[in-house]
């Protein structure tokens, strides 16, 4: 009896399934024969009544038809589910008239685009642009930069250490005696990328960028260093501003000096940026002290040169009037979005 009711369950939902109009027809049918309050479930109930040897005839039986109703739901759903897509792509339509939703643009970062404008300026003078490794060995960082072992860029507060002999490079300068002794002179050459200092707060990042470049010849004086960044700026910044140079100190450069211009904010009147003072500070600068060329074994004075380096998020802030270093590595696209070209 029970495997005649059994069978008159699946001939039952087979023809149910085949019928079904739509899904959630087909799911509510589901549950009707295969839910845990379902008909096969129920049917399941009647085993305690049959004698023993009946039993496992009967548990396989109920498998089997359990296993063919679900394939055969499987079927019925895949067959559904393309005729509702279909009838759904018949009855709508896309308006191909209606406006589309605007796609905000991307820009490329501050940084980047103060680099590429650099890069240009110098390239109309015969530079070109050179890289090197961050994980500087410290021979390069510092000795053949005559920076010598007591001098206190060493300090574990300046400087990232990876081991007894490398650092992150502090500055972009081993780049210079790189290129001394693996090129041909004369050269002219831009060292850039990213430099790092145990250093942060509103005008230092412990990560920037650097730019720094290189002039070797011969007959090389303070009169082309002057011209050379006089050049630079006007180029970079605009047309009328002036430079100025004050005597410093540089291990690596002898004389040496710190390079002003006039603010490109308020053209040298007095403004925020320039604390008032109508002058701003963009870097250093100076003739290749002879010991650098000693290290790098490039025979002095046959060959003379000098060298000069900026901060890129420094030249970056004072291009666009920019009051905090640490929105650069932000990534915030309210600030980002304002540098769209």
């Amino acid at each position: 009896m029970s495997t005649t009711k059994l069978d008159s369950i699946k001939n039952e939902a087979l023809a149910a399934f085949k019928a079904a109009l739509s899904s959630k027809d087909l799911y509510d049918l589901k549950v009707q024969y295969l839910g845990k309050s379902g008909s096969l479930t129920d049917i399941m109930k009647e085993m305690a009544s049959l004698p023993k040897e009946e039993k496992p005839l009967f548990g396989k039986k109920v498998n089997e038809v359990k296993q063919v109703l679900e394939a055969a739901y499987s079927e019925a759903e895949e067959s559904l589910k393309k005729k509702e897509i279909s009838a759904k792509m018949a009855s709508e339509e896309i308006d191909m008239t209606l406006p589309a939703f605007a796609m905000p643009k991307g820009s490329q970062h501050p940084v980047h685009i103060v680099m590429e404008e650099i890069f240009t300026v110098m390239s109309r003078l015969g530079y070109s642009v050179r890289t090197g490794p961050m994980i500087e060995q410290d021979y390069y960082n510092f000795e053949a930069l005559n920076i010598p072992a007591d001098h206190p860029a060493r300090d574990m507060q300046d400087t990232f250490f990876v081991d007894k002999t490398h650092v992150l490079r502090t500055h972009t300068s081993p780049i210079q005696i790189r290129s001394l002794e693996t090129e041909s002179l004369p050269l002219r050459i831009i060292g850039t990328g990213p430099v790092f200092r145990c250093d942060s707060d509103i005008s230092h990042l412990p990560n920037f960028h650097q730019i720094e470049a290189l002039c070797v010849d011969k007959n090389v004086s303070m009169a082309d260093l002057k011209g050379t960044i006089s050049f630079f700026v006007r180029e970079f910044f605009g047309p009328g501003l002036k430079t100025r140079f004050r005597p410093s100190f540089f291990p690596f450069t002898e004389p040496s000096a710190e390079v002003d211009c006039s603010c490109p904010i308020c053209k040298g009147k007095g403004c925020s940026l320039c604390k008032h003072s109508g002058w701003i500070e963009i870097g250093g600068c100076g003739l290749v002290n002879p010991k650098v060329f000693q290290a790098a074994k490039v025979p002095y004075p046959e060959w003379q040169g000098f060298a000069f380096g900026f901060g890129v998020e420094r030249m970056a802030i004072i291009k666009y009037g920019i009051e905090d270093i640490r929105l650069f590595p932000e990534n915030d696209v309210r600030f980002l979005r304002q540098f769209v070209r």
